[in-house]
Parts: structure tokens; sequence; C-alpha cells
């Protein structure tokens, strides 16, 4: 009998180590495919981008006048970018740049496209959003477009899951004082590919700002348990200028830091919901603005810092922006990069961290994911830059290390050191001939200042080979050049008024 009993217990004993074996063997393979799920989960996007933010109108980046906690904080815990460029400093062809990884005059685009245009981004060009879709991720957009506002141009007909914003500037409607009378309709506000509501008011512009941030924040939230793409085009702070009251007088530098501090406000709203749904350790969040500052509006614009002119020309202050990006464990925080970048290698670099295709088409950005992550012995992969502006005139090239810039022969425009406009109004522009091209050392002199074109002979022939290369590419209107390489934008069979 009492052997019995000591089996029986001795078999109870092995059942209950057997189960907790095989319960703890369970648990661990659950936390391993726990953490093997999570380590496979692809990154989420975040990509914020404002409209005419100067070089120097982020508190890191040398702001006066107001603060930008949030923005400065992202610096803290990830990388200030001090050469990081836009390949045209005007609105329309900014944008295409950054949304198809290729230089914007070879799909078509060039300049801001205006409300009466029949024209827009094409349905061949792949943007960033539908490379991103290829790997299954929710895709949205909140903001400035102006990539074409006729409903076959707009995001949700390339690659965008949601949209909510405004087709082009907010400067286009006819509410602006310095809008002649009949020159813009109604200035509409697009939910999908529909207005939503058409006669945006000054009222209504002061919600947008916060408006734009609401839908970031429901994006993230609904689409927290995937990998998701956001962009996030501020209309702000391009004029006319407008904040909500929540923000307004509250800063020394007036209407144009209240602007600005609304606009950190929301980027703090971003990365407070990225940490609130756990996904902020997944999302590469990367912050910079589409040109320089249009310098003539004076107190209702902002600042080119130590940089040579502004918006609406290609010395450094208009197509060099402030840039921070963040992802923790993948950058580093706290480090400042002078690593040469422009917005058209996002595309590429981002199709190369997911394992997406390229467009089948030729685009000009390139993988710059090693510089980005600041891997030892990157370089950037471009020999050099090519900027364009106006109607595809190659303004100036520039080697790929960010040393050398050559200025072309152009006509641009200038204030000539006086100052900008006020209230809202602006100050009238110079037009100025370069007549010669001039060289400028960016390691010495980030204003451009001293042309030393003179001393180095080599770094001039080297460039302008490049030059010659982007003409016989994409053409160049100011030496009478066609490319081979341009393609022809989406066209509409007349305007859309």
């Amino acid at each position: 009998m009492m052997t019995r009993t000591l089996v029986r217990m001795f078999a109870h004993c092995f059942r209950s180590i057997l189960w907790t074996v095989v319960a703890t063997a369970s648990l661990c393979s659950a936390v391993l495919c726990a953490a093997a799920d999570s380590a496979k989960r692809l990154p989420n996007i975040v990509i914020i981008f404002c409209d005419d933010m100067g070089y120097a109108d982020v508190g890191c980046f040398g702001a006066k006048g107001y603060a930008t906690p949030h923005l400065d904080g992202m610096a803290t815990q990830g990388v200030r970018f001090t050469n990081f460029h836009v390949p045209q400093a005007v609105c329309s062809a900014s944008r295409a740049g950054l949304m198809t990884g290729c230089y914007p005059n070879r799909i078509g685009i060039h300049g801001a496209l205006v409300p009466k245009t029949n024209h827009g981004i094409a349905d061949s060009e792949m943007t960033i959003a539908q490379v991103v879709k290829q790997k299954g991720y929710a895709t949205g957009m909140a903001g400035k477009w102006h990539l074409g506002h006729h409903p076959r141009f707009l995001p949700t007909h390339h690659g965008f899951d949601e949209y909510l914003g405004l087709p082009y500037s907010n400067d286009m409607w006819p509410l602006h004082p310095e809008t002649k009378p009949g020159a813009w309709p109604p200035l509409p506000l697009i939910e999908g590919d529909k207005a939503i509501k058409v006669g945006l008011d000054h009222k209504d512009q002061e919600q947008l700002t916060t408006q734009y941030t609401e839908r970031a924040v429901r994006f993230i939230e609904k689409n927290k348990d995937r990998p998701f793409f956001f962009y996030l085009a501020h209309s702000m702070p391009h004029v006319p200028l407008h904040v909500s009251d929540k923000f307004r007088g509250k800063t020394e530098r007036g209407l144009f830091g209240d602007v600005i501090s609304e606009i950190d406000w929301s980027v703090g709203q971003v990365l407070d919901a990225l940490k609130r749904c756990g996904v902020a350790d997944n999302t590469w969040v990367i912050f910079t603005s589409d040109n320089g500052p249009w310098l003539s509006y004076g107190d209702h614009a902002g600042s080119a810092g130590p940089l040579r002119e502004g918006k609406g020309t290609e010395w450094e202050g208009g197509t060099r922006v402030p840039c921070i990006m963040r992802w923790p464990g993948k950058l580093a925080a706290g480090k400042s990069s002078d690593a040469m970048l422009m917005t058209i290698d996002l595309l590429p670099t981002i199709a190369k961290l997911i394992g997406a295709q390229l467009p089948k088409h030729k685009i000009d950005g390139l993988d710059v994911w090693p510089v980005i992550a600041d891997r030892k012995g990157a370089k950037n992969p471009h020999e050099a830059y090519a900027f364009y502006y106006a109607n595809n005139q190659l303004q100036s090239v520039g080697t790929g290390d960010g040393r050398w810039k050559l200025q072309l022969p152009h006509t641009y425009w200038t204030l000539g050191g006086r100052p900008g406009g006020k209230d809202g109004i602006p100050a009238k522009y110079e037009w100025r001939k370069l007549e010669q091209p001039e060289l400028y050392d960016l390691q010495t002199d980030i204003g451009e200042a001293k042309n030393v074109i003179a001393d180095h002979p080599d770094v001039v022939k080297r460039l302008e080979a490049f030059a010659e290369k982007m003409r016989a590419d994409l053409g160049d209107t100011l030496t009478k050049r066609k490319g081979s390489g341009v393609r022809e934008p989406g066209k509409l069979a007349e305007a859309v008024k």
C-alpha cells in the first residue's frame, strides 16, 4: 500500500514538473517569437515638411525670439543635419523631388503650380507612398500637396490611403492682400480627392496647423499595429501667416514666432503619439523644409542665418534647409552631421531599408543610409548635385561631399541688403545677373562671399564637366540645351477652373 502511494506521489510530482517545463518552454517560445516579430517588423516613417522655413528658423539652428523645445529635444534624441538640401528652392518643384526621388525638371514639374494649371504629377511616376505600399504600409498625408489640384493628381491617386489638406499654397486665394481681383478661385480644403469646404477664410487658416496635426495623431493611433508612412506637410510658415488662439501673441518675434511655436507644438504632438502608441523606437522621423525663407516678407519671413539669399534662388539660403532626424537605436543621439544630403535621396534610401523595388524608370536620388547612420567610412555616393530653377535653368552644381559649389551664369532676385517688408506686405526684389561662373568653398565660406574660381581650376573643370552631363540629360534653357532624359508631367486636355 505504501509503495503504491509513493508511486502515485512521484508520478504526480513528475507530471507537475513536466507541465512546468512545457509551460516555461512555451512562454520562452512566445517571448522569443514576439521578439523576433518585433525585430522583423518594418519601420514606420514620418516626414514633417514645412513651407518656407529657413535654415535658422529652429532653435538648435540659431532661431531668436522664440523657443522650439520639441524640435530641439528631437535633435537631442537624434541627428541635426546642417548640410541638407532641396533640389529647387520653390514649392512644387521641391515637393516633386521629395516625393519621387527625381530632379523635378526630369518629371516636368517647374516652379509653383497655380490653381488654373492643367498639369501635375504623372500617373507613371512612383511616390514614396507607392514605394512603401509594396510592403503593406498604411499611408496617409495631411497638409499642402502642390503637385496638381485636379483629382487625378491628388495624393489618394498616388499611393496615399487618406489625405486632408490644401492642393496648393495658402496664398493662392482671393483674400490675400497681394492677390489681384479674379486671380485665384476660392481656396479649397480637400478630403481624399473632394473639396469638403470651398472658400477658406482667415479663421479657417488659423486652424490648419491644428487640423493637420490632429489628423497625423489619429492616423498613428489607428495604424500602430502595422507599418505606416505619414507625410505631414504644414502650410506654415508660408505667407499669409496664420496661427491659432493658443499660440497667438506668445513670442517676442511676433506672428512669425507664434507660427513656428505652433509648428513646434505639432512636432511634439506627433512624437507623443508615437511614444503613447509604443512605436517610437521603430519610427524614423524626418523634419525639414521645402526651401529657404521668403526674405521679401521681412517680419513675416524667417531667416537663412549665415547663408546667402533665400527662397527663389539656388544660393545656399534657398536650398539648404534645417533637418532633424530621429530613430532611437538606429541614429546616434545628440549628434550633428555636416554630410551633404538632398531630399531626392530619401525615396531610394527608404526603398533599400524596407526591401522595396525602385521604379523601372530613372531616378536621381541614391541610397544614403550609410551616411545618415554615420557608418564608418561612409561617403555620399553622388559625384555631384545639380540645382535647377525657373523654367529648367541649370544655375549651380555642387560636389557630393558638400564642399564645392559652382554658381553658373544666371539672373537671380535679391533684396541687395535692404530690409524686407512689414505686416505681410513684401518689399520689392531687384534682379542681378551673374555674368561669369563663381566657385565657393563651403567648408570655409558657408555664406558664399569669396569667389575662389581662380585658385581651383581642377575643381572648376570637374564641376563644369558634371554640368555638361546634366545638360545632356535634363537640358538647360540658359544654354539652349534640350535633355534626352526628361519625362512629361501628367496633363489634362484643358485647364481646370
